[in-house]
């Protein structure tokens, strides 16, 4: 048999197996299926994004760790933001809306190319911890500091 033709009686083994297993899960019976917990999976967050080329798209995972009392720099997302608060209590306000203060196991949302005017820890004992996802829609920087901003030493993330 030539090289070919065992790639193919493969494949098609690999298929057929694949196949099998989906048929087989998928008719597990129903006390299988009600017996998971209804909670595994829930949407935190649901927002329609800005209309994006798509033929460069970039998604990108941060972990953000303020101490007590620290605070970022005004600055600006060129990227469509999605924040999680894992761990205690996050302070923030987007030039044209109200202030927030977000607590674990919240989330939010922050359009592309707004002024975060303040990005802070809300606590100054504790400290804050938050996952951003930011979608990108070509290579870009994910933060940018404003003009006339200084980092002092410390104080800035």
């Amino acid at each position: 048999m030539s090289f070919t033709g065992r790639r193919i009686i493969i494949a098609a083994t690999l298929c057929s197996g694949l196949m099998a297993a989906h048929f087989a899960w998928s008719r597990q019976d129903a006390s299988t299926m009600h017996s998971q917990p209804k909670d595994r999976a829930r949407i935190l967050l649901s927002q329609p994004l800005s209309k994006l080329d798509g033929d460069h798209l970039n998604a990108v995972l941060v972990e953000v760790r303020y101490g007590p009392g620290e605070a970022s720099l005004p600055h600006t997302h060129p990227c469509a933001v999605i924040g999680y608060v894992v761990q205690g209590a996050l302070r923030t306000q987007v030039k044209g809306e109200p202030e927030m203060i977000y607590k674990a196991g919240e989330s939010f949302y922050e359009a592309p190319n707004g002024v975060h005017l303040v990005s802070a820890n809300a606590s100054s004992t504790q400290p804050a911890e938050f996952v951003a996802y930011l979608i990108c829609d070509h290579d870009t920087p994910l933060s940018i500091a404003l003009p006339g901003n200084v980092h002092p030493k410390g104080q800035s993330r």
